[in-house]
């Protein structure tokens, strides 16, 4: 069972325990939508082979790596309740299977997800950039960017302008830089053009922290929105939020392009990186929150 007692859940973790899942459950597929900056391959996993297509996704930011680990329990759980005819948080997991099609990305930003598990090493090929940018030091467990200093989760055509001046960040660092121009990052291009090449129903990217859950986005948001961020506040105990002052997000392009549900689960509460002590109590509350996800268009 996935678990971070090891106190860390890195790239080649999740690479080998998506090989581990796949031979488990061969009904389990994975797929490489693109690579990194650094050429890691971004991975998806597909589960269900329903007319409802849903997407998942984890570790857009590097510090809030233990999305991805808790959305990987997720799918390992389904996968087992499966192939044993189970339950699912209290859902038949065959039927979630024959009803619905995820795609789930475990790590949107393999690169600053490393950078900020084991920090930077002489050969790094960015090492006097990234120690630049990140104001001289190099402790990294801090750092949300991809490995150019660009914040994955303000890269999105979105009034992605006004995000940029809203962050005031001319160039790379940390956190809150927008980019040069939208979908500048190979990361981002992989999540927006899997969004593009498959017509998702809804979308859930998954951060950390503060127990909440953002549903709409410049009143693009469809209808059902809220009420449907109402279902899954009552399955986690999360508290559904109508933002505002955000811009450039997945969750904000997907909702005003295609008109459809996105949301953000800001997961656990407290100071990230969240500790993994509170792994366990985490999932207590996203798991079900997950499975209410996979029904919300039943």
């Amino acid at each position: 069972m996935i678990d971070i007692s090891s106190g860390q859940y890195g790239y080649s973790k999740l690479v080998g325990e998506c090989d581990r899942l796949m031979q488990a459950f061969p009904f389990l597929r994975g797929y490489v939508i693109g690579h990194s900056v650094l050429g890691r391959p971004i991975v998806a996993l597909k589960c269900g082979e329903g007319s409802r297509r849903i997407h998942m996704n984890a570790s857009f930011h590097a510090n809030e790596w233990i999305t991805t680990p808790l959305l990987m329990r997720f799918v390992e759980e389904w996968a087992q309740a499966c192939s044993q005819d189970g339950q699912l948080f209290g859902e038949q997991a065959c039927q979630l299977y024959r009803e619905t099609e995820v795609w789930i990305v475990p790590m949107v930003n393999p690169d600053g997800v490393q950078l900020a598990l084991e920090g930077i090493k002489p050969e790094h090929p960015y090492r006097q950039q990234l120690i630049q940018w990140n104001n001289g030091s190099e402790q990294f467990d801090q750092w949300k960017a991809n490995i150019r200093g660009v914040d994955l989760n303000d890269q999105f055509p979105a009034h992605w302008e006004e995000e940029r001046l809203r962050r005031g960040m001319e160039g790379p660092g940390p956190r809150d830089f927008p980019g040069p121009f939208p979908l500048s990052e190979p990361e981002a291009q992989a999540l927006a053009r899997l969004t593009q090449t498959i017509p998702f129903d809804s979308v859930l990217a998954l951060h950390t922290q503060g127990e909440e859950i953002y549903w709409n986005y410049r009143e693009y948001e469809p209808e059902q929105a809220e009420v449907l961020a109402d279902r899954l506040g009552k399955a986690s105990g999360y508290k559904p939020v109508k933002l505002s002052g955000s811009d450039a997000g997945y969750k904000d392009w997907f909702i005003q392009r295609f008109r459809r549900p996105g949301f953000t689960v800001e997961a656990g509460f407290g100071v990230n990186p969240l500790p993994v002590e509170k792994f366990e109590d985490i999932y207590a509350k996203v798991g079900p929150l997950l499975k209410e996800f996979l029904v919300l268009h039943r």
